[in-house]
């Protein structure tokens, strides 16, 4: 089993919580989300250190709330590439829409290179609508329901802009025209002729897997089409399972082909570790209702279980009990953790690809620290 770990990249508070303040009364200090940026490389050289498979970073942007402060997941994990021998970097997600198709493809290439294939291409269609609509694109999300239109340019706009990106990657020369983009541009002269093709400089040297969030049924068709691996996060395990099952028999009808047990499927956890059950629930809620009190407006629960054995209405604030039972938190001993990735590992039909989730917002970095060593000591050697 591969394990990473994720990390949103947040500033320290002393105040998280289910309460007051809301998160738009916080506004922190440049130098405070400076000092998440570096704390957010010593987790990943710890992470390294500690035999973790993969380090995730996140991309979001505007966010003086201090939540997620990395605005730059390529320029941050060329970074710690650099500081780090084996660990793989991603970033759950590059925000496409946010990026020039080329340029992401230019920088994830050169990421790629100079860690020696280590990197790993994450890749989302974003849910904020402040990032989205200063940043070239536009998104639907809980804030802006009328917002069908746009999110529907938004998903023409990303299946577009991959197209772009593999092609760049991957060809020698390509071009590409579509609604949205056309590389070359026509017309364009160059020393007495005119520029048909282009050729991305540098490729990537090694091979790479490209990685995409899986929350909707358009998304569930969608990936495992492209071929690419599917990230499943905050769903009551029975939807888990659901979605993990049918990304399968969607990848198998595309592709004429059967997936080996756990392929191209990852599942994202969020593990709290302490000497007891009681003690780990403590520990844990108040950065689970500060995640909560923060993402919760956005829609996020919409993957968990109603009481009517449906997917709950977007807008859920779910309570730490709730959590757990959705198994979307796993917080106990060490000892619970290992029979709660084994529930798992059964009903998943088997998990290769495992990222834990261990830094809630407003943690202290001694904590992640101290979570991130006791996982992979007293977890990891258990697992298969």
């Amino acid at each position: 089993m591969r394990v990473g770990a994720f990390l949103f990249g947040g500033v320290e508070m002393d105040d998280a919580g289910a309460g007051p303040p809301a998160p738009t009364d916080r506004r922190f200090s440049n130098e405070a989300m400076w000092r998440a940026s570096e704390q957010m490389l010593e987790m990943g050289v710890l992470c390294d250190t500690l035999g973790y498979d993969s380090y995730w970073l996140t991309e979001h942007h505007f966010q003086y709330e201090g939540y997620e402060v990395v605005p730059n997941g390529l320029l941050f994990g060329a970074i710690l590439a650099e500081r780090t021998e084996k660990i793989r970097i991603g970033t759950m997600f590059n925000i496409v829409g946010q990026w020039h198709p080329l340029k992401l493809a230019e920088d994830f290439a050169t990421v790629h290179n100079i860690s020696g294939g280590r990197a790993i291409l994450g890749v989302g269609r974003g849910t904020v609508p402040r990032e989205a609509q200063a940043l070239g694109t536009d998104i639907g999300s809980f804030d802006n329901p009328d917002k069908a239109e746009a999110d529907a340019l938004n998903r023409k706009q990303f299946d577009e802009a991959m197209d772009v990106i593999q092609l760049a990657l991957s060809e020698e020369t390509f071009s590409f025209s579509g609604d949205v983009y056309e590389f070359p541009p026509p017309g364009i002269p160059d020393r007495g002729g005119f520029v048909e093709t282009l050729t991305l400089v540098p490729r990537p040297l090694h091979p790479f897997e490209t990685w995409q969030a899986i929350t909707s049924p358009p998304t569930l068709d969608y990936v495992p089409r492209k071929g690419w691996g599917g990230v499943f996060w905050l769903k009551h395990h029975r939807f888990a399972k659901q979605f993990w099952d049918t990304y399968a028999a969607n990848y198998t009808a595309a592709h004429a082909e059967e997936l080996a047990v756990g392929e191209k499927r990852l599942l994202v956890v969020n593990p709290w570790i302490a000497d007891s059950k009681e003690q780990a629930m403590a520990e844990v809620r108040d950065g689970h209702d500060e995640f909560w009190k923060f993402l919760g407006p956005y829609g996020w629960s919409r993957g968990y279980m109603g009481p009517d054995g449906r997917p709950s209405p977007p807008g859920l604030i779910p309570t730490l009990e709730q959590s757990i039972e959705n198994k979307t938190w796993l917080v106990g001993t060490a000892d619970d953790i290992v029979e709660e990735l084994a529930f798992y590992d059964e009903a998943l039909g088997g998990l290769e690809n495992l990222v834990i989730f261990p830094n809630m917002p407003g943690d202290s970095y001694a904590r992640t620290a101290e979570q991130l060593t006791r996982f992979a000591e007293e977890v990891l050697p258990k697992l298969t």
